[in-house]
């Protein structure tokens, strides 16, 4: 099955579900803009209201579309309107993908658990949209943190989020 988020830089998503039981495969790309076969300086301008996300290909028997959701709303800033961290722009909008009706209903029904729950301070504006044509991302972007774990923004910021992701992970 395949299931597809945005959360912000996709290095940053990308490691942390190459790391999930079930995920066979992970994918960056574009998606949800306006302009065919963008690239990554297209997107990072702005200039064609792509949002970075990755594509999950993954085992429904191993990891269920649910646990994604929990894995997805539990290592990015879903409250937060185009912005992670310090990457600020519409390419870093909060956004699931649904690739067919069950997801759609199942993440509707997440969003509004948490909201009800009042599990963040601010209100969640995570999008929550059809999946549309899926533009994977220039070759260097794949793999991106292992392949780079001594660059700057890979030390900086995705490996403390992998190291808190893998030991929360692994306790549950």
């Amino acid at each position: 099955m395949k299931a597809t988020f945005g959360g912000g830089c996709f290095w940053c998503t990308e490691v942390i579900f190459q790391n999930t039981d079930g995920v066979n495969s992970v994918l960056p790309g574009y998606m949800g803009g306006k302009t065919d076969n963008p690239t990554y300086k297209e997107v990072c301008n702005g200039d064609s209201d792509h949002v970075e996300v990755v594509e999950l290909d993954f085992d429904a028997d191993k990891v269920s579309f649910d646990d994604l959701l929990k894995i997805f709303f539990k290592t990015h800033n879903p409250t937060t309107l185009n912005r992670q961290g310090n990457d600020v722009g519409t390419q870093y909008r909060s956004v699931v993908f649904y690739h067919n009706d069950e997801q759609k209903e199942a993440t509707e029904k997440f969003i509004a658990g948490l909201t009800a729950a009042e599990a963040f301070e601010d209100p969640i504006v995570t999008a929550v949209e059809p999946a549309v044509t899926f533009w994977e991302a220039e070759n260097y972007h794949h793999d991106y943190f292992n392949q780079n774990p001594g660059n700057p923004f890979c030390a900086a910021v995705i490996a403390p989020k992998l190291q808190k992701f893998l030991k929360d992970y692994k306790a549950s």
